[in-house]
């Protein structure tokens, strides 16, 4: 299998570090050389590759932003291009990475105690255990705000009861970070697998990001001890922040995922003869395509680069990362409509990526905030109304 040479019409490659260059190869290579030949059947079988999680754990990529504990403590335009180049291979494998470093990860570090920290961050970072977040309901999505999970303290416990569902490695997770309800409000927990009163269930029958686990996770009169609560996650805003850092990493994935379609649909066109001996890549509504796709890769590329130096310098504010989440996953589902186009019947076969990547890209323009919740984002930043309220 050739390796991949990269998308950069508009010498990117300059904007990089050496650092940052060097981390990207070894994501690419990663990807070429242990994801895209097993990902097809992992799509078609509907499994998580779970094989290729202590690789991913050797080369540094859980919590790869992240500071001590075993993290590799990258830089955060570093960290996007690993989530460019693992989205490059599907939107599952990126998820599972996201929801390990930026949702699970992330918070304990932030909000956990120095015990918490001990105890999970380095299993967590090497693969060892896997985590879950745990913070959609069935009633509420957008609007988490409302979530009906509680939290009662009695004595050194506390006792939680509730739903959770659209959970990314739910079923396989050995922690969840779940978000209940308390008297003081809202406050973020560790519920470890095993506990008496937490079930899990896999959710079956999708057609999209096949190739993840996907749970539901239930509490019933669930009872974790004190110090499983993380000290630090009281209040809506808390659980708000570590969705802002996984969003950041999607923006960033999305452009691979459009990168893997354009090569892919670029290559079709230039050996796909029709009406003659020209390669279809001849003529006039294939190039305006083609065109379409590498203006839009290009600008995703300058954005997301931009955004992750203003993240670097602690600029980067959500309505940015919105942005970022909300422009690049669109142009990622469009390139893979375009590319599906150009490929005729055969773009709709699994012997080309297209379809799954579509089909993933659905699900990625609505999961950590739709794309309406971010365009309501954007417009609070720059009317200042906040208009889902």
């Amino acid at each position: 299998m050739a390796s991949f040479r990269g998308v950069d019409y508009m010498h990117i490659d300059s904007l990089f570090t050496e650092e940052e260059l060097l981390v990207r190869q070894t994501a690419r290579r990663f990807v070429d050389e242990q994801v895209l030949g097993l990902i097809r059947d992992c799509y078609r079988e509907g499994r998580f590759p779970m094989e290729l999680v202590p690789k991913m754990g050797e080369l540094g990529f859980f919590g790869a932003n992240l500071e001590g504990y075993g993290c590799a403590g990258l830089g955060n335009v570093a960290y996007g291009l690993i989530m460019q180049e693992l989205e490059r291979g599907d939107s599952g494998l990126r998820s599972f990475v996201s929801v390990q470093g930026a949702l699970v990860m992330y918070p304990i570090l932030h909000y956990g105690s120095e015990q918490q920290k001990q105890r999970w961050l380095p299993r967590l970072q090497s693969g060892e255990a896997i985590g879950c977040f745990g913070l959609t309901e069935p009633d509420f999505g957008s609007n988490p705000g409302g979530m009906r999970a509680t939290a009662r303290r009695e004595g050194d416990h506390w006792v939680l009861n509730g739903e959770k569902t659209w959970i990314t490695n739910g079923s396989i997770a050995d922690v969840a970070v779940v978000w209940a309800r308390a008297e003081e409000g809202i406050r973020g927990f560790l519920v470890e697998k095993g506990t008496p009163g937490y079930t899990t269930s896999d959710i079956h029958g999708k057609l999209s990001m096949r190739a993840s686990v996907t749970s539901s996770l239930v509490l019933t009169d669930c009872r974790i001890p004190a110090d499983n609560a993380l000290p630090g996650a009281v209040g809506l805003r808390t659980a708000l922040s570590c969705l802002t850092q996984a969003r950041y990493g999607i923006g960033w994935g999305a452009i691979g995922a459009a990168m893997d379609c354009y090569e892919t649909a670029r290559q079709y066109a230039l050996t796909r003869k029709q009406f003659g001996d020209k390669p279809i890549a001849a003529h006039q509504l294939v190039q305006e395509k083609l065109a379409w796709m590498i203006t839009e890769i290009t600008k995703a590329q300058l954005l997301a680069v931009h955004v992750g130096r203003l993240k670097d310098q602690g600029k980067a504010e959500p309505a940015h990362i919105s942005m970022l989440k909300r422009n690049n996953v669109a142009i990622a589902q469009q390139c893979a409509r375009l590319g599906r186009d150009l490929l005729g019947a055969n773009g709709i076969t699994d012997e080309y990526p297209l379809m799954r990547h579509l089909a993933n890209m659905e699900t990625v323009i609505t999961y950590e905030g739709t794309d309406h919740i971010h365009a309501l984002i954007i417009g609070e930043k720059v009317t200042g109304i906040a208009a889902y309220r």
